[in-house]
């Protein structure tokens, strides 16, 4: 039976200079090659991939919660740059120096954030949320979708009151209304729906505020820049994934130098889950080819 997720090995939580914590979770030897997980909109900690590939492979996987979401501490008004430099922070108290790092779905902005500020070694964005309010995706964005972009650029403080509303159960409708069958396959395996589901009641855990200010982050013009950054980068969409790019990040893939784009056929927004191995193995190949 195929294991999507497991249960994490190690969990902590860590202060930051500003006495804020930081919750995280590990999977994989603790002496293993570091990498660390931006996870998708409201999942917490909880949440990891790659059940028995990190041991395999070697690797340590951490994954963090963003400001407000599971067990760490709100920080109103963050930033990108802000949260960047909190995972800078979490690299020097959890000696990860310069990680490995995967964004998934709406982590993704927040993994490509990190690699601008020189936080990554390398990068792999996976089923990520594409910058939805640049310009040339007007005319091919959903209409509702299209009226939420507009809406946080003409008032995000109101936005971000209406994502506050969000719950850990509109959160789960919407991920299986919107998801293809392929998708829904791995949705409805009882022990990731468990492990889903967990995540979501945690990351909602404090309210939906967490959720509400990374949306609006996510939904606007992104402040850092794609072609700055240096670092590798592997840009990772399931053919079927209707949801997370208009392109399924092509245009994505063409401003950032040297990225390479996959589009992997037969799986939409799971594929973190599905193609969990082939998409650490690619990043693992960075280390190797850096030494």
């Amino acid at each position: 039976m195929t294991v999507y997720a497991d249960t994490p090995a190690r969990l902590g939580q860590s202060r930051l200079s500003d006495g804020r914590l930081l919750g995280w979770a590990e999977w994989g030897p603790s002496d293993g090659v570091p990498v660390l997980l931006c996870p998708g909109a409201a999942t917490s900690r909880w949440l990891g991939f790659g059940a028995g590939a990190v041991e395999a492979l070697g690797v340590r996987l951490v994954s963090v919660d963003r400001p407000a979401l599971g067990a760490s501490t709100p920080a109103p008004g963050r930033t990108f740059s802000a949260v960047a430099g909190d995972m800078r922070q979490l690299c020097g108290l959890r000696g990860l120096g310069r990680p490995l790092v995967v964004g998934n779905s709406q982590g993704a902005p927040f993994a490509l954030a990190c690699a601008e500020a020189g936080v990554a070694s390398a990068l792999a964005v996976v089923s990520g949320a594409d910058e939805v309010a640049a310009p040339e995706f007007a005319a091919t964005l959903a209409a509702d979708l299209r009226g939420l972009v507009e809406r946080t650029a003409c008032d995000p403080v109101g936005a971000e009151e209406l994502f506050a509303g969000f719950t850990a159960d509109a959160m789960w409708g919407m991920v299986m209304a919107g998801s293809p069958e392929c998708d829904l396959a791995v949705y409805r395996d009882p022990d990731f729906a468990a492990a889903y589901r967990r995540a979501l009641d945690e990351g909602f855990g404090q309210g939906g505020a967490g959720y509400a200010r990374d949306t609006v982050l996510a939904m606007s013009r992104w402040p850092f820049a794609l072609e700055s950054i240096t670092v590798p980068v592997v840009i990772w969409y399931g053919e079927r994934d209707t949801s997370h790019s208009p392109d399924n990040g092509a245009r994505l893939a063409a401003r950032i130098p040297g990225a390479r784009r996959r589009v992997v056929p037969g799986i939409g927004g799971a594929l973190l889950w599905t193609h969990a191995e082939p998409i650490l193995a690619s990043l693992l190949e960075k280390v190797t080819t850096d030494r």
